[in-house]
């Protein structure tokens, strides 16, 4: 197997550019169809698991019992175990749901708008930032079901399905509108994710040495022999997949948006919300994807694949929606103010001075003040501080949703109906419960399936420009 060779400071690069100079590339040099598929297959075909793994899915699992006990919890006595009350009927469950299902989106643009556009450095990242979309979606999911307080009855008419009673679900709500956009964005996530897999699952099944993995790799891989029939097929399959994808990024948490857009409650009531939650999806997704890349590349050695090139890339990506979501902070209060309404104008001044103006003015610091350090290169450089800052952005993007919630409903049109939401404990345990989900099934995933694309790796090494009879 070749050893690949980094550049030196100094030595001339393709097109005679110094690397101290050159940007960095997608791919660290000296790589080839070997090397790559030896080094992302044995990952997941070693014998040894790491003790670090284990240590990682304990802590995990361990939120995930939590989350178990909780949901018991819940179920044996009622969502008044919660803090919602009679003003903030909706709170960490509706705040959670929009947070997961924000982060699910950076999954679906990397994998699906990137490839359209033809960008070879998501090669390194869609596969796991796909299956983050999958799990933050199964996430989010739970919270509308388990709101209702009787999943076991009330998840029977969401769906809309002939029955003798003539019950149907209020099409007109938009609810009922998030079953269909969530439902959908997650069956063609999954299809998308699944079809990328197939060819670096036969890759596994003619490796594993023992015969278990080697059926389960078998059936997985649908009997893929790599012929060129095989190959036209997925890439048609896959360009279509990404077509249908890539309406869904934008669509999904508009979707989402109209869940506040459609009413009247000041603060709500706004036409920028569609934009300005897509926007803000892609900046907690990408912030949520790099918070897993950084861990990853250096837990398993993966930094000739996972490049500084994406790290900058993403901490632009980041830059600009982050931009966005701070431009629709000054529309709100731009809006309050020039629309004259008294309503509008005291929620906005009650975000500022009320009782939760902590929150508000933390969460403009993060994601407008913050944000303004990925400007610089020292910092786009400093890895280890990016994680650390994409953590803040994650942090900051809840606090967004809990105030664009809870200020809206806490004090509304009514004052004697005013009241204020402090959660509970059990709120917070279901909260942690589902990032002990998160985690366990992206614990699980790097274990038994590639974290990064095998064969979409081997497209960009230079040996796959060379003919042929070039290879030797």
């Amino acid at each position: 197997m070749a050893v690949p060779q980094k550049p030196v400071e100094g030595q001339l690069l393709e097109g005679g550019v110094p690397a101290g100079r050159a940007a960095p590339a997608v791919i660290a040099p000296g790589h080839t169809f070997e090397s790559v598929t030896d080094k992302i297959s044995g990952i997941v075909l070693t014998k040894r698991t790491p003790i670090g793994w284990f240590i990682g899915f304990a802590v995990a699992f361990a939120f995930l019992m939590l989350l178990n006990l909780t949901i018991g919890h819940l179920l044996m006595t009622g969502i008044g175990i919660w803090g919602n009350n009679v003003p903030v009927g909706w709170a960490f469950d509706i705040i959670n749901f929009v947070w997961w299902i924000g982060i699910g989106h950076a999954g679906t643009l990397i994998s699906a708008i990137l490839l359209l556009f033809r960008q070879q450095w998501r090669t390194s990242i869609n596969r796991f930032a796909e299956a983050m979309t999958l799990f933050a979606v199964a996430c989010a999911a739970m919270f509308p079901l388990l709101h209702t307080g009787r999943p076991w009855l009330a998840a029977y008419w969401l769906l809309p399905y002939p029955n003798t009673m003539g019950l149907w679900p209020q099409f007109r709500s938009p609810l009922i509108w998030d079953v269909f956009a969530v439902t959908t964005y997650f069956t063609v996530s999954l299809l998308f994710w699944f079809t990328g897999l197939v060819p670096d699952l036969a890759t596994l099944r003619d490796r594993a040495q023992s015969r278990a993995a080697k059926v389960i790799f078998g059936v997985l891989s649908l009997g893929w022999r790599g012929s060129a029939r095989h190959w036209q097929n997925y890439e048609v399959a896959y360009l279509l997949l990404a077509g249908i994808s890539t309406p869904l990024v934008l669509s999904v948490h508009s979707v989402v948006s109209f869940d506040f857009a459609v009413s009247v409650l000041p603060g709500w009531h706004a036409t920028i919300f569609p934009p300005y939650f897509v926007a803000g999806a892609i900046y907690s997704g990408f912030a949520m994807v790099m918070t897993l890349a950084v861990p990853l590349r250096k837990f398993y050695g993966l930094e000739d694949f996972i490049t500084m090139r994406h790290i900058h890339n993403m901490t632009k990506v980041m830059l600009v929606t982050g931009m966005i979501v701070a431009y629709g902070y000054g529309q709100e209060a731009f809006f309050a103010w020039y629309s004259a309404n008294p309503y509008e104008g005291y929620m906005m001044l009650n975000r500022m001075t009320g009782p939760y103006a902590p929150l508000y003015w933390s969460l403009i610091a993060i994601n407008a003040g913050m944000i303004q350090l990925f400007w610089f290169r020292r910092v786009r450089d400093n890895v280890v501080l990016l994680f650390i800052l994409s953590l803040f952005v994650n942090v900051g993007m809840w606090l967004e949703r809990f105030i664009i919630i809870v200020t809206s409903l806490h004090r509304d049109f009514l004052p004697s109906s005013w009241d204020i939401y402090q959660p509970t404990r059990w709120d917070f345990a279901m909260f942690t419960g589902t990032i002990g989900l998160f985690l366990s099934l992206f614990f699980l995933f790097i274990r038994f399936l590639p974290a990064i694309a095998i064969f979409e790796m081997r497209t960009i090494v230079p040996e796959a420009k060379l003919q042929p009879e070039q290879r030797g």
